[in-house]
This record gives structure tokens, sequence and C-alpha cells, in this order.
């Protein structure tokens, strides 16, 4: 049996050559890159089943590096090298599809923990992602009255057969809300397959969901089943749905319509009987007015919205989350880390969390592993944490705030300008247009605004 194959691609090359000795010596093969464009050559020649690549390399963006190795191996995993203060980028690779992030500096059991999700993954992915409730993971809800409100819809819409959008930033478990739904329906015993559209390239994105037939294509050398085929009386879960084509909007409105699905290249018409549920992490109202979304699709979707509001707003549930990911990474890493002091649970209550309970479950393990004895401390997280990204004044969704350190006079002109977009946007359901006049300024002022404290592509 062939071993799996990495590309560790990174301009350190103490980095490179670290790493890949380590996965040398736990038996996978390893080829290194100090450059994208060293990088791409090896794509050209070798297959891998995962890449560790840097997100800042001297001659391609990490953003368009990634594109590039999903688009010429889109089975590859890809795991993300990051400094702390680039995270909220790294993010944005794993909304493109990424499979998570790794933060120097890089400890040995960390990346072996990935390298095993990435290999389990790509089964998986080759079983057709296909899960069942029997198989599904906990649900864990917080005490706050967002998710309070959140587990009530769940239980309203779960019952029927209604389309539904679920909107949130990344990383606030849209998924786990999407398969709770499923769960509590009467289809909860056919499948439940999650699809991210932001992983798919446009050329294949039809093949994958609407299948293919033999010769429709290059490369097309067998026929395939479509995703909505393949989830027969069960439920479809689109995750990232704005970045479907224009193209494949159109026929995703006829399946909506008709109920029936054509194979690319194919003549028959196959009926379907599936559940859909739909995600993204931006407004699709606003896309529609945009002119990026289309508006019939948008209205057939929208039978009913589910928002769920980023882990910030809801620091009642914080403690709930960080108790729940510490029992989790004592179990992976098979260790006993039985507490957090008081002063780094202080930062990690008050922090912003931009990858919302994605980051906190990432913040959470690498502190159990750093941890000498049975309680976190301040050693323990990063830098950003103790030191930058808690906000003066950040709302935190109840009326009140979150406090955090104030360090000279211009940060707290910026961080009340941001703190006050921020409510407005919230108040507005971050429709732009409304929240721009609130603010009484243009809507390319308001977006060069959210993109100066990065409150866009979260």
């Amino acid at each position: 049996m062939a071993k799996p194959k990495i590309l560790v691609v990174d301009d350190n090359t103490d980095i490179c050559f670290m790493l890949s000795s380590y996965l040398k010596r736990e038996g996978f093969e390893t080829e290194e890159a100090y450059s994208g464009r060293s990088a791409l050559k090896l794509l050209e020649n070798y297959q891998f089943d995962l890449v560790f690549c840097d997100y800042r390399l001297p001659d391609i963006e990490g953003e368009d590096l990634f594109k590039e190795i999903k688009k010429r191996q889109p089975e590859a995993q890809v795991v993300i090298i990051t400094a702390y203060a680039d995270v909220k980028t790294a993010i944005r690779c794993m909304k493109m599809g990424a499979l998570d992030y790794v933060t120097k500096p890089i400890h040995h059991q960390e990346v072996l923990l990935l390298v095993k999700q990435a290999l389990n993954t790509k089964t998986s992915n080759k079983k057709n992602s296909v899960s069942k409730s029997k198989e599904t993971t906990k649900y864990v809800w917080g005490p706050s009255p967002q998710s309070k409100k959140l587990i009530k819809n769940i239980d309203l819409v779960a019952p029927t057969d209604m389309t539904v959008i679920i909107q949130g930033e990344s990383g606030t478990g849209k998924e786990y809300v999407a398969n709770s739904i499923h769960e509590k329906s009467d289809r909860k015993d056919k499948p439940f397959i999650a699809i991210d559209c932001g992983s798919l390239a446009e050329e294949l994105a039809g093949s994958e969901l609407f299948g293919h037939v033999k010769g429709a294509f290059t490369g097309a050398v067998n026929e395939k089943t479509g995703q909505f085929e393949i989830a027969k009386g069960g439920t479809l879960f689109l995750d990232e749905i704005g970045n479907l084509s224009y193209e494949n909007q159109v026929k995703l409105l006829r399946v909506l319509q008709e109920r029936k699905v054509r194979k690319v290249g194919g003549t028959k018409d196959i009926d379907i009987d599936v559940r859909l549920i739909v995600a993204t992490n931006e407004d699709l109202q606003e896309a529609v007015e945009n002119g990026d979304f289309r508006e019939d699709i948008y209205h057939r979707l929208n039978e009913f919205m589910i928002r769920i509001d980023p882990l910030r707003n809801r620091p009642d549930d914080i403690d709930v989350y960080i108790d729940y990911f510490l029992d989790g990474a004592n179990k992976a890493l098979g260790k006993e880390v039985k507490k957090i002091d008081e002063i780094t649970l202080g930062k990690l209550r008050s922090y912003f969390w931009h990858g919302n309970l994605r980051e906190l479950k990432n913040v959470i393990k690498r502190a159990v592993l750093l941890a000498n004895g049975n309680t976190i401390t301040m050693e323990c997280v990063p830098e950003e944490i103790v030191f930058g990204s808690t906000f003066s004044k950040a709302p935190n969704g109840n009326g009140g705030t979150v406090s955090g350190p104030i360090k000279d006079l211009k940060s707290v002109v910026e961080e009340a300008e941001k703190n006050a977009i921020m409510l407005v946007l919230q108040e507005t359901s971050f429709n732009k247009s409304k929240a721009a006049d609130r603010l009484d300024i243009d809507r390319k002022t308001l977006y060069n605004k959210m993109k100066q404290y990065n409150l866009i592509g979260n």
C-alpha cells in the first residue's frame, strides 16, 4: 500500500526541514518547496494527499497559491501555516476549502493530529461525505439568549420540509445547525450530505452536485452520480451557497422548481426527493442587490432564515465551549489539563474571536498541548490574545460591552469607530446599504472601513 504523500511549502528552510523530517519518521513520503512557483512545479509531477502551505511566501500570495493547489489537485487537503497575527487570513482560506491552519511555532503532536484528520477527511470524501444521525457529533448549546433563540428556531423548522438559509460568520457552526435540523426531522434516518461550495472548482461544481454522463467533458471517463441523487430521501447541505456560479445557480433554481436534476451532458431528467439547507457568511439579499446572486433563487431558498450570532456577541456561551473543547483536546492529546487560570480565562472571554468557535477550538487544543501541568496559563495562549485583539467597548449582544485594554488615543478612536460600525451592522442584520444610511456615509466608505477593521471576510 502506497504511503500518503505530503508537500511542505515554506520559504523558511528550517521549518521545511523540521516538518519534512518529522513526517518521514512517522512513515509519510514528503517533498519540500521553498516558494510558490516551486510548489506548483511539484504539483505537476506528483500527486499529494496533503499540503502544508505557508501563508506568506515571497513570490505568490497565500490565497492565490491555495486556489492553484485546489485547482490542480482538488482532492488534496491543505493546511495553512501562519503566524497567529494572520489567523484571520488563514480563516479566509478555510472558507475556500482549506482543512485547517497551524500557527508558528509548530509542534509535532499538533501536526500529526492534522495529518490524521486530513487523511480521514479524504477517505470520508471518497464515500460521498454521507453521514447519518447515529454517526453525528454531540451538540453543545450555550445559555445565552441568542443560543436559546437558535434552538427554538431549529425546533420550529426541523419537522417541516422548508428550505432553510443559515447565515453566520465563518466558524460559527452552520453545519452543526444544519445537521441538528436534519436529526430532528422525519428524514433523520436518511443521508445528511454536506457540500462546501467554496471549495468546488467552478467547472466541476455542476458535476459534483448534479452528476455527469460519460464523455460529458474532458476527463469524464465514467458516469458520475451527483450529490442530489446520493442524498435521496435525506438532507443536502450546501455551505457557502453564494460561491455558486451563475450557471449553476440557474441549474439549482430548476431543481427547486421542478424537483428534478439533469446530469451534465445528459438528456434525461431524474426525480429527486431532498430537503435543502444552505448556508452563507455574507448577506445574500445584498448580493442580490449587487447582482452577484439571482433574486429568483434567493426567494426560492429563503423559506426560513436562521441567523447565528458571532461568538463575541454571546459572552455567556464562551465558558461552555471552553469546557467542551478542553475535554475534547484532552482526549485527543492524551492529557489531563483540568482548568484555566483566572487571568487567562479573562483574556479568552474578552477576545474578539474573528474565527468564532473554530478559532476557540484551535486555541484551546494548542493550549492543552503546551500546558506543562494540569492548568492552562498565559504562556499557553497566543500573544495575539494576551496583548492585542481584545476590544475596549465591543458590543456583547445583550446591550452591554466586553471590556479590554486601552493603549493610546488613536487606538481608542479607531476602536470606537469600529464598534459603532459593528453595532449598526448588527442592528441592520448586516445590510450595508441600511448601515451606511444610519452612519451617514456612502457604501464605499463603509466598505473601506469594514475592510480596514477586518469586519468583512471573517
